[in-house]
């Protein structure tokens, strides 16, 4: 997102979250109603349009939501898209990807209050390691020639008392409506959006070989010390990782394996 969508988006998850806290339990079922929204809105290009169009007045547009959405979801979920069309977004289809960000944290505010959060995050992350694994599970659940009802339905199978209710439901959503994203880069985020919760940034390290407890703790501690905040290290192991680790925060990528530093070495001696 741009600047203007994306300070949208952080005004509105400043307003959502005393919401969140004052549901309680029923935060889940608000994220299911947003989910339902984002639907809507990728089912219609004119409705977008329409509710992002800069030169209708802020208060037509919410009253268009109001008239879209009143008696379908509760009033919470009414007031909450009818603020967000108020706002600027830099493109229609943001508007969306706002929504489907706070759904996503209303999901993951329900773990919270149930003191599933940590379990969340963990599980969302090995789930996404699980897919880059297994190739045909993969693309399994995301082949586009399957209905978005049957990958979800598959995920639900793939997870069925094995994971938190919460787990469970992202997971389907995101096999269901990938809406253009990889579902492991889905899952990712999703993790990363537990972790934030949590005010923990998400570390992923990945080695060839197993990597002891004392290593990993003396590893979160430089990577806390770099980062100034509480950082969470999730390993994968990959035997095509030779010497050394991969590390990666956010964004940013830290490549300290044999094959990186010999491909560095070589790019020196040609220049």
């Amino acid at each position: 997102m741009r600047a203007s969508s994306q300070a949208a988006l952080e005004q509105a998850r400043e307003r959502w979250e005393p919401v969140l806290r004052q549901v309680g339990a029923r935060a889940q079922a608000l994220g299911d109603q947003l989910f339902g929204v984002v639907d809507v809105l990728d089912g219609s290009a004119a409705l977008r349009r329409a509710l992002t169009e800069p030169s209708r007045p802020g208060e037509d547009r919410a009253g268009l939501t109001r008239d879209v959405l009143t008696g379908k979801v509760d009033a919470e979920v009414v007031d909450l898209v009818s603020g967000l069309v108020r706002e600027r977004w830099s493109e229609p289809r943001d508007l969306a990807d706002a929504i489907e960000i706070l759904a996503a944290d209303s999901i993951l505010a329900a773990a919270e209050q149930a003191g599933r959060i940590e379990e969340v995050e963990a599980e969302t992350y090995r789930l996404e390691r699980i897919l880059v694994d297994q190739r045909e599970l993969r693309l399994a659940l995301t082949d586009h020639e399957t209905a978005a009802e049957r990958r979800g339905e598959l995920m639900e199978r793939v997870l069925a008392g094995k994971v938190a209710p919460e787990t469970a439901a992202l997971a389907v959503r995101a096999a269901a409506h990938p809406r253009g994203h990889t579902l492991p880069a889905l899952l990712r985020s999703l993790a990363d959006q537990a972790a934030a919760r949590r005010e923990r940034l998400v570390a992923s390290v990945t080695s060839a070989v197993p990597l002891t407890g004392s290593q990993i703790e003396r590893l979160t501690r430089i990577l806390e010390r770099q980062h100034g905040r509480a950082v969470q290290v999730h390993v994968a192991l990959d035997p095509d990782v030779v010497g050394g680790l991969r590390i990666q925060v956010g964004d940013a990528v830290v490549d300290a394996t044999l094959a990186s530093r010999l491909a560095d070495a070589k790019r020196r001696l040609a220049g």
